[in-house]
C-alpha cells in the first residue's frame, strides 16, 4: 500500500470517481472535489499530487495552481494538469505555471496511472516540511535538526546516510532503484559507481542496528524500508 494521497479535482464528477477508482487499485489514498472552490477548502499541503482539470467554472485550473503557488505551505506540490483543450499555448501556459504534467482528454486510465507514477517519483521527498520528524517505532528522524535518534541516544551519520534513511522511511514499502537514490541523494553532484550506494547501505545498517535489517534488498531492483 502506498503512502502517496492523491486530490482530483474536476468538475465531471463520473471522471472524478473513474480516476478515483484505478488510482486507489494502484494503491494511492484518493480524494475528490467538483469544483477549483471546493478543493481550496480543503487542507491541500496533506496531499502529494494533485489531478487538477484546467477549464472549470469561476475557478479554472490554471487560477487555481496560481493560488497554490502563491502560498508556501501548498507552492511544491506537484500538479498534472488535465484538460480537454489541447492546443500548444494551453500547454505552454500549464508548464509556465510549475506543471509537472499535463494530460489531454479523452485519455487512457492506464495513462494516468503511469504519469502519476512517474511524476511521483520524480518529486519524492521534495515536500518535506521543516518542522517534520519521521518515526519508526524507537527511530526518530528529526528532518530539520537533520538528527537520528534510536531510543533517544543520537546516531552520528554522515550527510549521505542521512539522507539515504530519510529518502527510504519517507517511502515505506517503495523500492528504489540504485539508479534513484544516486539521482536523489547525490543528484549531479560527482560520478559515483553503484557500488557506492551499496557501501553507504551496508555502514548505515549497521549504525542503526536493530533497525538495519527493515532496510531490505530487492535482487535486481534496489532497497527499500520495510517491505512487504
Amino acid at each position: 500500500m502506498s503512502d502517496y494521497k492523491i486530490l482530483v479535482v474536476d468538475d465531471e464528477e463520473d471522471l472524478c470517481e473513474i480516476l478515483k477508482f484505478n488510482l486507489e487499485i494502484e494503491g494511492y489514498t484518493v480524494d475528490t472535489a467538483n469544483s477549483a472552490e471546493e478543493a481550496l477548502n480543503l487542507n491541500l499541503s496533506q496531499y502529494d499530487l494533485l489531478l487538477l482539470d484546467v477549464m472549470m467554472g469561476e475557478i479554472s485550473g490554471f487560477k487555481m495552481a496560481r493560488i497554490l503557488k502563491k502560498n508556501k505551505e501548498t507552492a511544491n506540490i506537484p500538479i498534472i494538469f488535465i484538460t480537454a483543450k489541447d492546443t500548444e499555448n494551453d500547454t505552454v501556459t500549464g508548464f509556465n505555471l510549475g506543471a509537472d504534467d499535463y494530460i489531454s482528454k479523452p485519455f487512457s486510465l492506464r495513462e494516468v496511472v503511469m504519469r502519476v507514477k512517474a511524476v511521483l517519483r520524480r518529486t519524492a521527498g521534495v515536500q518535506i516540511k521543516e518542522e517534520e520528524k519521521l518515526q519508526y517505532k524507537g527511530l526518530i528522524i528529526d528532518v530539520p535538526k537533520k538528527k537520528v535518534t534510536i531510543d533517544e541516544e543520537e546516531i552520528s551519520l554522515t550527510k549521505k546516510e542521512f539522507e539515504i534513511l530519510l529518502l527510504l522511511l519517507q517511502n515505506q514499502g517503495r523500492v528504489f532503484s540504485r539508479e534513484d537514490i544516486l539521482g536523489k541523494v547525490w543528484n549531479d553532484e560527482v560520478y559515483v559507481l553503484d557500488r557506492t550506494i551499496d557501501v553507504n547501505i551496508t555502514r548505515l545498517r549497521k549504525k542503526i542496528g536493530q533497525y538495519g535489517k527493515h532496510i531490505v534488498t530487492r535482487l535486481g531492483y534496489g532497497y527499500c524500508f520495510e517491505c512487504e
